[in-house]
């Protein structure tokens, strides 16, 4: 993906970061890609299905009573919930939080939705709450809009170099 220089962050982002700041500073120097191995594609896939198969679907204003929460998940949870998990526990597998980026998009409806991209040896891959299998990002059916930087998961980039990256809203909220 080509980068065309920083963005805002999702409102989400910076809200989950205020309850959770380890989350979100910069880790120890670790890879910006993973190097695909056979062990680390059963990884992302285990991961990837585990959670798609035990969060259920719902909406921040069907869970919590508010347009936009990010959180970890246990049971219920919107796409930004299923990124945030996916990345949690590929990161206790071992893999480096710069290979591991949160990224918003517009889906095939125009609505905002976050994926996880895995940055490997074998190029980006998205793993999708909407989608059960593990896709390069040039395979998807998604316009991407900006994601985080690999040198600081505080620092988000923009992926589209002429769409104002001020406010895009996730999680099934219709482009204004």
């Amino acid at each position: 993906m080509t980068e065309f220089g920083s963005a805002k962050p999702p409102i989400g982002y910076v809200q989950f970061c205020r309850r959770h700041p380890a989350e979100c500073r910069i880790a120890a120097i670790g890879t910006q890609r993973e190097t695909m191995t056979p062990a680390r594609w059963r990884e992302l896939v285990a991961v990837n299905s585990h959670v798609n198969t035990v969060i259920e679907p719902v909406t921040d204003m069907e869970l919590y009573g508010v347009a936009e929460l990010w959180t970890y998940p246990t049971d219920k949870g919107d796409c930004e919930d299923y990124v945030l998990l996916k990345r949690k526990l590929l990161i206790e597998h071992g893999w480096s939080p710069a290979s591991l980026l949160i990224t918003v998009v517009r889906d095939e409806r125009g609505d905002g939705h976050a994926v996880l991209t895995a940055v490997t040896s074998e190029g980006d891959l998205i793993l999708d709450n909407q989608h059960s299998e593990i896709r390069a990002w040039r395979d998807t059916p998604y316009q991407y809009l900006k994601r985080q930087s690999k040198a600081d998961p505080s620092r988000w980039v923009s992926l589209i170099d002429d769409v104002p990256q001020s406010q895009v809203p996730v999680a099934g909220m219709p482009p204004r």
